[in-house]
């Protein structure tokens, strides 16, 4: 099932919390090239930063007793925004990795049941943004429809279907969750199909 069929949010919703966190975890991961890439071209942010604070909550998932101060990672995600006047792009694109990262912290700092919602949203959000802008196409009935149909949105909608057959599916052990991380780096693309590659 894939993240517009029906019933996908209701699905969502049914998750434990260590479920939901997994989802986000994974989402998370896709959107971390975005952020590089701004950072590489910009020179502002911290990859390695986000890098490091996506790691412990993959820890915390793992290691049940690990003790992680989640408010701190908080402080210094905050740190790693793009600056408040850029407006470019990349800097739209590198902020839904970190508030998608930020919204999964809140889940391990306390009850946030509507982040799921949140970090799925922003990963198609960001899709639709990418093909709004390499279309070009100022009607809005005739956008929605490529946006619809357009090979990205299928596979990030393909995507977020696998990730939640995944934690749905499957105990969340060691195995299962360095499955869910491997298929969020999908080798180092992000959702909109861009890489640090590209830049070569």
């Amino acid at each position: 099932m894939s993240a517009s069929a029906p019933g996908f949010n209701q699905r969502l919703r049914q998750l434990g919390p260590r479920q939901r966190q997994a989802f986000m975890a994974t989402l998370c991961e896709r959107l971390l090239p975005n952020y590089a890439l701004y950072a590489e071209n910009s020179g502002h942010g911290d990859v390695r930063g986000l890098r490091v604070i996506l790691d412990l909550v993959w820890e915390s998932l793992a290691v049940r007793e690990a003790k992680i101060d989640f408010e701190r990672q908080a402080d210094k995600l905050a740190e790693l925004e793009p600056p408040a006047d850029d407006d470019s792009f990349g800097a739209r694109r590198a902020l839904e990795a970190v508030v998608a990262l930020s919204a999964l912290l809140d889940t391990l700092r306390g009850d946030a049941e509507e982040a799921v919602f949140e970090v799925s949203l922003s990963s198609r959000g960001g899709v639709r943004a990418f093909i709004e802008l390499s279309e070009g196409e100022e009607d809005d009935a005739r956008l929605a429809e490529l946006v619809r149909g357009h090979p990205l949105m299928e596979d990030e909608q393909a995507f977020q279907g696998e990730v939640l057959d995944s934690v749905e599916r499957h105990p969340l052990d060691r195995d299962t969750l360095k499955a869910l991380r491997r298929l969020g780096r999908n080798d180092g693309i992000s959702n909109l199909g861009l890489s640090l590659d590209d830049m070569a």
